[in-house]
């Protein structure tokens, strides 16, 4: 079954509270992990950059159910495509602080086919290059 995978950045609503974004990102992972679903969520305290994976039916419902969401608004799409294996296959969905200039920078990266340049010139990452090592540090191995 071929996986496609969506990124997008998106601003907070006002005033969106942690722990409003803790119960927003649990609801999530159980509707994710129906639909066959991963992905990780970065919030910097204003703005939002997710990227999600799975089969294209789940892909299609939970991206529904993102632009739907009233916890953000401003949606712009960075990519949309086949991927041919799971980048974060671990979290049905989990939420990352990070600093603004990290999100700017993912933002403004090259999403071109979710490629990474492992093993290749570093100085000039990709944008999942930079998303993973956002979040490779924190899997537990096993």
């Amino acid at each position: 079954m071929p996986l496609r995978a969506i990124a997008y950045a998106s601003e907070a609503t006002a005033g969106l509270a942690a722990d409003r974004v803790d119960g927003l990102v649990e609801d999530a992972a159980r509707f994710n992990r129906m639909a066959g679903v991963t992905g990780v969520l970065l919030h910097d305290g204003a703005c939002f950059l997710q990227y999600i994976e799975g089969p294209a039916d789940g892909i299609d419902s939970v991206y529904e159910r993102i632009l739907q969401a009233g916890s953000h608004g401003d949606i712009i799409e960075l990519a949309r495509g086949r991927v041919s294996h799971r980048q974060f296959p671990y979290w049905a969905m989990r939420w990352l602080p990070v600093d603004a200039a990290l999100l700017r920078q993912l933002s403004v990266g090259d999403w071109a086919g979710f490629a990474r340049r492992i093993g290749q010139d570093q100085s000039r990452p990709t944008a999942m290059d930079l998303l993973a090592g956002v979040v490779q540090p924190l899997v537990q191995p096993g």
